[in-house]
């Protein structure tokens, strides 16, 4: 019966069962997840060589003329190192690991999830999901707030394949911000689409500023560097403490200068 149990378990059936139970849901970019995961034994013992989390999310990519959606790993927590989760036994502990900066927003049809998981070798490894709201990152919202205060209204928002962009996120995509001129800049420019690389010590700002219309995606397949429709722009954590007066001001010089 031992050895039928274990081969149940090494295909799913009776194995331990994995379950992150997070504090809080809503939390922002950057900020610390705290919650407590909960292993249950199975019908058999069995050896975990690690406990681990992956921050997940998605993106579309062009294939064939068409849009594919793929899933992207943000960042990986290890949570546990290797022991044995013994016949239906229960063990709880706490965890808590920091969401990176670039961790995308929960906006338009981005989801974020965590997914907690056992490796357990020979075996399939139990995992659980966990889907997060991801507010901006305090240096992204008083980008945000300074774009809004210009006059500008969010159209957009996706997450877009972009692997230039790798660079300076690490990630094989990027979150795109698409806005439209609603007062200052209306009849200057058709929209504004901004993506946002914060960190503790700033924020970097890549902005489309170009009365013709036409995706980030398929820019970034060009070379991205010598693209003049691209700007750059950094605002260290001195000037973002300016407020949003200030930021706005900065924004407007640059849109003004490029936008002809």
């Amino acid at each position: 019966m031992s050895m039928f149990k274990r081969m149940l378990a090494s295909v799913g059936i009776g194995a331990a069962q994995v379950d992150l139970m997070l504090h809080e849901d809503v939390v922002r970019a950057g900020d610390t997840v705290n919650g407590v995961v909960r292993i249950e034994g199975g019908r058999v013992d069995q050896e975990v060589d690690d406990v681990y989390a992956y921050v997940m999310t998605r993106y579309l990519k062009e294939h064939n003329d068409s849009k594919v959606e793929h899933d992207a790993m943000i960042a990986k927590f290890p949570l546990a190192g290797k022991f044995t989760v013994q016949a239906e036994q229960v063990y709880e502990f706490p965890v808590s690991f920091k969401l990176p900066p670039c961790t995308p927003v929960s906006m338009g049809h981005t989801p974020v999830w965590i997914r907690t998981g056992l490796e357990i070798k020979e075996s399939i490894d139990p995992k659980d999901r966990d889907y997060l709201e991801v507010l901006p990152h305090p240096h992204a919202e008083a980008v945000l707030e300074a774009v809004k205060l210009l006059g500008f209204r969010l159209r957009e928002v996706s997450c877009e394949h972009a692997p230039h962009f790798g660079r300076m996120t690490g990630m094989p995509f990027v979150q795109e911000f698409e806005f439209v001129p609603t007062s200052q800049f209306r009849g200057q420019l058709d929209e504004l689409e901004i993506i946002f690389s914060p960190t503790e010590s700033g924020i970097e700002m890549l902005l489309q500023i170009d009365r013709k219309a036409r995706g980030l995606s398929g820019l970034f397949a060009d070379a991205f560097d010598t693209d003049e429709s691209f700007v750059r722009l950094r605002l260290d954590r001195s000037q973002l403490a300016n407020g949003t007066n200030y930021i706005a001001d900065q924004l407007a010089e640059t849109i003004s200068e490029f936008a002809h």
